[in-house]
């Protein structure tokens, strides 16, 4: 029986138990958010002897990082050189480079701090499922090769290895990349960060920021930190009237459903080399596996106003459709998460008084831009270098999006015609 629950807790080793802020606290650093972005700050930051408290409106993971796909990949989705073309040449192959480089900074603090994340580092596949998509497939592989980056067209058999379907006749492997649990990473990095001496306080709501006399003034419910500096880290999950943030992106939701785990022959027929697979239509499809052999399908849309059979139906034929031969399977979880989406693909960076910084909007690559981006906030407030960031710092009036709400309700509208031409074979 379909289950609304998110599989990565269930199958994530035990995480930390944390209590709520009951008394005033001081500290050199605040951050908002135990996710990826907030727990990677305040390692880093700890590493170097940093005073850091982390308040986290509900548990470590309940976002966006526990709900994410669990994709590691390098990148963000515009193309290099349409980054160049956003940004200019410079800031665009700086941060072209810098997040390519994101994959192994993540496998590095796996590998570090002996996190069980349930990774695979075998790469990801960008897979062409038309002719538009094989153009575009060519495109990034030239342009990523010209900047040296470990990746790999695949094609003919070699294609249909790879992808363990004949659907897909050309692709994109990117070697960097790979797949964790997303939520038993999240709490490797809570683990990691408490014991650097970094305290977290979860159910923990932020009501409040406020600047006075050079500190500032965190504020929830029962209790307030007063810090020298102040992350934010909330992204697609930013609440609370005290936040700007949340007008600078619209919200975009993300669906996954997981199978019954398969036997070894069955699951070998589905990426048999564990790679993560997504491909290039409007709505994208995710493909992955995880660690007992579930076949984990996902695609952008949420579940509000529709049927409950919709998404199975959806899920039914995407599967006969990659992989025919396979039986039909039992779906034993379903769930929902949300990012932060803009329309040129590229977060935001934030500096509110020269000691507070935030970052929106990494458009459903948050495992390693919120890693990276983590680093970074840190490398900065050591350093004061703003060559550490690796993006220009926005102010949050020019980067709010008009009508965001309509945005968001518009793209889910535009999202749930598209499965449903898919699943009447309209669309393929």
């Amino acid at each position: 029986m379909l289950q609304e629950k998110c599989l990565w807790g269930l199958i994530a080793p035990e995480g930390e138990l944390f209590t709520s802020l009951t008394y005033d606290a001081d500290t050199q650093v605040c951050i908002i958010g135990a996710g990826y972005t907030g727990l990677s700050a305040a390692i880093h930051l700890a590493e170097k002897g940093v005073d850091v408290i982390v308040l986290e409106s509900k548990q470590v993971g309940n976002g966006g990082s526990g709900r994410s796909v669990g994709f590691v990949n390098a990148g963000t989705w515009a193309r290099p050189d349409d980054l160049n073309q956003y940004l200019g040449e410079e800031v665009g192959v700086h941060l072209t480079q810098e997040l390519g480089l994101a994959p192994k900074l993540v496998f590095d603090v796996i590998d570090k701090y002996k996190i069980d994340a349930q990774e695979t580092r075998t790469g990801n596949i960008h897979m062409a499922h038309n002719a538009t998509g094989e153009q575009d497939v060519e495109i990034r592989y030239e342009q990523l090769t010209r900047l040296g980056a470990d990746v790999e067209r695949l094609t003919g058999s070699k294609c249909h290895e790879y992808c363990g379907t004949t659907r897909i006749n050309k692709a994109l492997l990117d070697k960097r990349a790979g797949t964790i649990n997303p939520q038993a990473y999240v709490n490797g990095l809570a683990r990691a960060a408490k014991s650097l001496g970094v305290k977290i306080y979860t159910d923990s709501a932020v009501t409040s920021i406020e600047k006075s006399e050079g500190k500032w003034y965190v504020r929830t419910a029962q209790a307030s930190v007063q810090a020298d500096r102040t992350i934010v880290a909330t992204n697609a999950y930013t609440e609370g009237e005290w936040s700007q943030l949340s007008k600078t992106f619209y919200l975009v939701e993300y669906y996954q459903i997981a199978s019954e785990p398969l036997n070894n022959i069955q699951a070998d027929k589905i990426l048999p080399y564990k790679t993560g697979a997504w491909d290039t239509r409007t709505a994208l499809s995710s493909i992955r596996r995880d660690k007992d052999n579930r076949l984990l399908l996902g695609t952008v849309g949420g579940k509000k106003m529709k049927p409950k059979s919709f998404y199975q139906a959806w899920a039914n034929t995407v599967q006969k459709h990659y992989y025919p031969d396979l039986p039909k399977f039992e779906w034993q979880y379903e769930w929902v998460g949300k990012f932060g989406f803009t329309q040129d693909h590229i977060f935001r960076v934030f500096e509110v008084d020269d000691s507070l910084l935030a970052a929106t909007a990494y458009n459903g690559r948050g495992i390693t831009t919120g890693t990276l981006l983590g680093k970074c906030f840190a490398d900065y407030i050591l350093t004061g270098d703003r060559k550490k960031i690796p993006l220009p710092f926005k102010s949050i009036e020019e980067s709010k999006i008009s009508c965001n709400g309509m945005r968001s309700s518009v793209t889910e509208m535009g999202i749930s015609l598209y499965h449903f031409g898919q699943c009447l074979k309209v669309i393929r």
